[in-house]
């Protein structure tokens, strides 16, 4: 586990690329925080961290974006508007994953009990001061190792 306190979005965004700069193709990343926590920021660097370049933004009423780069596939999920098993089937969560690409989830804590046991979990927590959040990563290398 670690813990990264950012200042910015942009520095959100640049924990985000350093760890799309790691992960291989089919992992799954779990994200948890409050709304405006900075989620979708961390996406944004995440994907470019994956060598996809494009416009990264929530998926909250399409459930699921994909992002295709030259070589790799992202799949972005909200899954805050999951409340069973049938709103987690219409999305087709278990059809990427079998997929091949990443996949990144906002409002992980509400599918939980169905996450892989090896995601890697981002938890990220806004703090007393506006701009500021800490990011906890559970089950990826440590990001100052490779010069985060």
């Amino acid at each position: 586990m670690a813990i990264y306190r950012t200042q910015s979005t942009a520095e959100t965004e640049k924990i985000g690329q350093l760890l799309g700069n790691t992960v291989k193709d089919g992992s799954v990343i779990a994200m948890f925080g409050d709304l405006g926590a900075g989620k979708t920021a961390f996406t944004r660097g995440f994907a470019k961290g994956m060598g996809i370049d494009c416009d990264v933004s929530s998926p909250t009423f399409a459930l699921v974006n994909e992002y295709r780069g030259k070589n790799r596939t992202l799949y972005h999920f909200d899954m805050y508007r999951i409340s069973g098993w049938d709103d987690l089937y219409s999305t087709g969560y278990f059809d990427y994953l079998d997929a091949g690409g990443c996949l990144i989830i906002e409002w992980s804590e509400n599918i939980e009990a169905i996450l892989p046991e090896d995601c890697i979990r981002v938890t990220i927590t806004k703090t007393d001061n506006f701009n500021e959040r800490n990011i906890e990563i559970i089950g990826a290398e440590s990001l100052e190792n490779i010069g985060g």
